[in-house]
């Protein structure tokens, strides 16, 4: 996957080879699963380090400050996040199969990526401003893909600010199993990915078009 550079800040980790790349991203999860344990705030470079079971220069040679390998966690899992999804829903022809596509992938990145999922949530807004607002345009990227997959089931029958509340709204349904979701648990990810589709689907969108026979059959 190509990683993407944000345009204006230029960190330590800016131009790492491949190789680089992946040694960061190491250092990077173990990170993520201290900020989840005990919080980005009470984490030190000296914890991640000790995790990792490297040296506290190996971190520098990386990162400058522990706000940048926030970021590089961060960037990196939107980079995950939006890398093909554009591409992936222009090749799905029908607007309700888009939107189970788009939650079986957001519920599947969390299964996969829960340490990272969860820093997203908990500790963005513990960036630096300048680091915080390309992680938000990344963020704002997917909500307009989002909303884009979602406007056409409406065939233009919706407003503007109708379609913000429903696309947050699934963003809600989705996002918020991180509070509770355990993915070794009985339901599996894509068991999960279905009960929420049913239930949006037939929840929300079925309450604006009432003559529309069931998503589902």
């Amino acid at each position: 996957m190509k990683k993407t550079t944000p345009s204006g800040v230029k960190t330590r980790s800016t131009d790492l080879g491949e190789k680089a790349r992946k040694k960061a991203a190491i250092l990077g999860k173990a990170a993520a699963r201290l900020f989840n344990e005990k919080g980005y705030i009470e984490t030190s470079l000296e914890d991640i380090t000790a995790a990792a079971k490297v040296s506290k220069g190996a971190i520098y040679h990386y990162f400058s400050s522990k706000s940048e390998l926030l970021f590089f966690i961060l960037n990196d899992y939107m980079d995950i996040i939006l890398d093909g999804l554009e591409e992936d829903l222009g090749a799905i022809p029908e607007p309700l199969d888009k939107i189970r596509y788009i939650i079986r992938r957001h519920i599947g990145f969390y299964c996969d990526h829960t340490a990272l999922a969860k820093t997203l949530m908990h500790d963005a807004h513990c960036l630096p401003a300048k680091y915080f607002k390309l992680i938000a345009k990344k963020e704002q990227a997917y909500f307009r893909m989002v909303a884009s997959a979602l406007a056409p089931i409406f065939e233009g029958n919706i407003s503007k600010e109708r379609l913000t509340v429903l696309t947050f709204t699934l963003f809600g349904m989705c996002n918020w199993i991180y509070v509770w979701y355990n993915p070794k648990g009985p339901v599996t990810p894509q068991g999960l990915a279905d009960i929420v589709t049913d239930t949006f689907l037939r929840g929300v969108i079925l309450s604006e078009k009432p003559s529309e026979s069931s998503p589902t059959e």
